[in-house]
């Protein structure tokens, strides 16, 4: 398939798992692609894509990777917005400083993203922000990441609103459990990881490939009447319920 072919797209957080799954599959459907990220090494590991190191928490650095990608190409189509992570810690013994870190990254870092990508781009181009299905579930030890990606699916919401005169599409997705760096501490072999794949319905955990699969379909033609939706895609377990975290939380106990 070439359904992006010639179109320019931004993605953030694409050095590895979901936006360098993201970053491959527009590549192969003939995109020019500009990965942003703070990791150097990882990013040096992309194939078939430009790559500019920078922290999406930095508006100024984001602003200029984006007129950067423009300067290049000529243009930004099409833009998905990945980056992220989490700080563990309660809501009574966390740290502040990283409850406070792990908000900025993943909800003002979305904003940030779709402030400046939304200033350069033309009518009918479209952004995917990545949420994650803790915006609907709550995680035990995790009330920054919950509570941030929560917040960024009510920011597509308000941001597909206020750009639809400029005629730019915002949706979001909302991803299960999917190997990345990001869970790798839950997928051990582990009780935990039983835990997990016990509520999903499809019995595993995804790949990254399959939330590329989905951001594209929101980002393309074949979506254009879809805005400012939200999209789960894990494997059926949102309808089930979530695993308790306080063993990896409090690894001696409570």
């Amino acid at each position: 398939m070439q359904r992006y072919r010639d179109k320019v797209a931004l993605v953030t957080g694409g050095a590895s798992g979901i936006g360098a799954a993201i970053g491959a599959r527009l590549v192969a459907e003939g995109a020019h692609v500009v990965l942003l990220d703070v990791d150097a090494d990882g990013l040096g590991r992309q194939q078939a894509a430009e790559t500019i190191v920078a922290d999406v928490t930095d508006s100024a650095q984001v602003r200029d990777a984006v007129e950067r990608t423009v300067e290049r190409f000529g243009r930004l189509d099409n833009a998905f917005n990945v980056a992220g992570s989490a700080r563990f810690g309660t809501v009574v013994d966390g740290d502040e400083e990283d409850w406070a870190w792990t908000v900025d990254l993943v909800l003002r870092g979305v904003y940030l993203s779709t402030r400046h990508e939304a200033r350069v781009m033309q009518p009918g181009a479209s952004i995917v922000n990545i949420s994650s299905l803790n915006a609907h579930v709550p995680l035990y030890g995790a009330s920054s990441y919950a509570a941030a990606k929560a917040g960024v699916e009510m920011f597509t919401k308000n941001a597909a609103l206020e750009l639809g005169d400029r005629g730019i599409r915002v949706n979001a997705i909302l991803p299960g459990l999917i190997r990345t760096p990001l869970t790798a501490g839950f997928m051990d072999g582990g009780p935990i990881e039983k835990d997990f794949l016990q509520r999903i319905v499809a019995a595993r955990a995804g790949e990254p490939d399959e939330i590329a699969g989905p951001a594209l379909f929101l980002a393309g033609d074949e979506a254009s009447y879809v805005n400012g939706t939200s999209l789960v895609v894990d494997g059926g377990w949102e309808i089930t319920n979530y695993p308790d975290l306080r063993p990896v939380v409090h690894p001696a106990g409570p």
